[in-house]
């Protein structure tokens, strides 16, 4: 099997890596950029839309760039390697795979060429201070009206959800709170009467909201796809996500492996490199064989991410953040380790790759969560 980029996504690659090397040329450069506002520089989100990078997986029709997920494992790896702190995962990936997944035809004429040229954010607010990893548990609710729906509850820890333009929230329109039927999916103004955001900064130099509604009156046409059928919408853009983690897990340690071999042939101890020691060589060499799992899983992700069987795409994506969780937590703790106190340091670069691996390895499920959903599957090779 073939893995070679084509000639046009690696021009994609060296595109967006060019890009990077621009806006986030030095660990200063992307702090000051943290400092922004909204957490990120508008003119860098712009200059995303410029290039194409928020139209990649929408179809032509649709106003995008008709590209597949490999496209999009090879922005976001780009994007990992540069520590990019841009909502690309918020509003492309999330907020824009929910409309895309479930949108009626004018619901995306509406909304898709907003997020391709960059004038609006999305945000998906599925999380609730209760439900931990598990989707189907909603206490948001959204009561059916005469002129359409009154959304009352509260999300958590919503990517960069103080910076959206409008939040798709999932709630519940029937049924008890973790049943896994009467979940509904619902386009709603960020700036609607009743909607209170309070953001903050996230461990890995990020951003994410705590957000509320109360009494938010929403029309008919704010519903996105069947009433009661946002479950399997959300697992879908669920994995979706994790293969794009993967992909920017994928950089983020590929770039920090480079950090710490370098750092092992330039810092000196008893009058020779500590790259000299066969020791620390074993152990850079396990953060590369860690790496190298973690890529192939990534690729594997962008192979079965559109699978048409749910289950089968749903305990393949499964593994790849089971493998990908643990390629995180090796490399990072071993290139602290290697660098010695400078590793912890938030004047070192390295620092700032282990925090969002350390954030990639819980976002969308740990690495428990998974191997259970794994094993519930019956595992990906059948018995049989």
């Amino acid at each position: 099997m073939d893995f070679d980029l084509s000639s046009e996504q690696a021009q994609l690659k060296d595109s967006v890596e060019r890009l990077m090397g621009a806006v986030y040329g030095s660990l200063d450069a992307r702090q000051a950029l943290a400092k922004e506002p909204l957490g990120f520089s508008e003119k860098g989100w712009a200059q995303f839309a410029e290039l194409g990078l928020t139209g990649i997986p929408f179809s032509e029709e649709e106003g995008g760039f008709g590209g597949g997920p490999v496209e999009t494992m090879v922005v976001m790896e780009a994007l990992g390697k540069g520590l990019a702190l841009e909502p690309y995962l918020a509003s492309v990936v999330l907020g824009g795979g929910a409309v895309r997944f479930s949108g009626s035809a004018e619901q995306k004429a509406r909304i898709i060429p907003g997020i391709v040229d960059g004038s609006l954010r999305l945000a998906l607010a599925f999380t609730e201070n209760q439900s931990r990893y598990d989707l189907y548990d909603v206490a948001t609710s959204a009561r059916r009206t005469e002129t359409g729906f009154v959304l009352d509850g509260a999300k958590s820890v919503v990517i960069n959800g103080d910076s959206a333009h409008r939040i798709v929230v999932s709630a519940r329109t029937d049924g008890g709170r973790r049943d896994e039927t009467g979940i509904s999916l619902f386009l709603v103004d960020a700036a609607a009467p009743g909607v209170r955001t309070r953001g903050y900064p996230t461990q890995d130099g990020g951003r994410a909201a705590e957000i509320a509604f109360s009494g938010v009156v929403l029309g008919e046409e704010t519903l996105l796809g069947s009433l009661g059928a946002g479950l399997p919408i959300l697992e879908r853009v669920a994995d979706h996500a994790i293969a794009a983690l993967a992909a920017e897990a994928v950089g983020i340690m590929d770039a920090l492996h480079g950090l710490t071999v370098d750092y092992l042939k330039t810092r000196q101890q008893f009058g020779v490199a500590i790259g000299q020691f066969q020791v620390l060589q074993h152990r850079a060499v396990d953060m590369l064989m860690a790496l190298e799992q973690a890529r192939s899983m990534a690729l594997y992700a962008a192979m079965m991410v559109g699978h048409p069987d749910a289950a089968e795409r749903t305990a393949a994506l499964s593994a790849v953040k089971v493998q990908i969780n643990r390629s995180c937590r090796l490399v990072g703790q071993e290139a602290v380790q290697l660098h010695g106190g400078i590793g912890m340091t938030m004047e070192y670069l390295g620092a700032h790759y282990f925090k969002r691996l350390t954030m990639i390895e819980s976002l969308f499920g740990d690495t428990s969560h998974h191997l259970r959903r794994v094993g519930q599957a019956g595992g990906l090779v059948s018995a049989s």
